[in-house]
């Protein structure tokens, strides 16, 4: 799975990663990016642009907004089987800019869990496959979230955990953005594992795992603890 990521890019790194988007001047730096929050998105509108949505998909048809929090991710091997899943994975996909996540590995006796960042080796900001969904209140506000979709893990998350965020590739940003209903065929060829030398884990220290810390310190290595 994918629960936390972190965004610690400023506007320059994410316009070169990102051409043409609009990024607001005041756009913070994320270090912790937890689930329920709102995260940035750019999602297959007419004019694609940067958004914030809620992290936890809500089906249009869900009673109430709880089961969003079941809903932070989408297994890509069963996006058209799944009713959450199956209508945004063909009309409402979105892009989730990042520049790292986070996943807690396991010690071989299971005792112990330690928090490992993992990016590109480039520190260049990249985006995480998504959905998206809108969902109206019976009061009548209205709710925009989504979902990070994951796959099968590469050799270097193998040995972390068994799953791992689809990262897109920006040559296939356009059509992942692509608006209206399209192929799954299409679709589903563009979420496998990223490459496992194009990225890089190291251990990170426990600050990380409390969602309320939001600072620098989510980055540094455990050793500079």
């Amino acid at each position: 799975m994918c629960g936390r990521y972190s965004l610690a890019a400023d506007k320059t790194m994410l316009s070169m990663s990102f051409p043409g988007l609009d990024i607001p001047d005041d756009m913070p730096l994320r270090y912790n990016i937890a689930p329920t929050q709102h995260v940035p998105v750019i999602a297959n509108l007419p004019e694609p642009r940067l958004e914030f949505f809620h992290w936890g998909l809500i089906p249009s048809w869900a009673k109430d907004a709880e089961i969003g929090n079941r809903m932070i991710n989408a297994r890509a091997e069963t996006l058209l089987e799944k009713p959450s899943f199956r209508n945004a994975f063909r009309r409402r996909r979105c892009l989730i800019p990042a520049e790292g996540f986070y996943e807690w590995q396991r010690s071989p006796d299971g005792k112990i869990k330690t928090p490992m960042h993992i990016r590109l080796k480039s520190g260049r900001p990249f985006a995480f496959a998504g959905l998206w969904e809108q969902w109206l209140h019976p009061g009548g506000s209205e709710i925009w979230s989504c979902t990070i979709i994951t796959t099968e893990p590469n050799d270097l998350m193998a040995s972390i955990h068994n799953r791992m965020p689809v990262i897109l590739r920006p040559e296939d940003y356009a059509q992942w953005l692509s608006s209206g209903e399209r192929q799954s065929e299409a679709l589903q060829a563009l979420l496998v594992p990223y490459e496992s030398d194009e990225m890089t884990a190291y251990a990170v220290t426990k600050v990380v795992n409390h969602p309320g810390n939001d600072t620098p310190a989510c980055l540094e290595p455990a050793g500079d603890a």
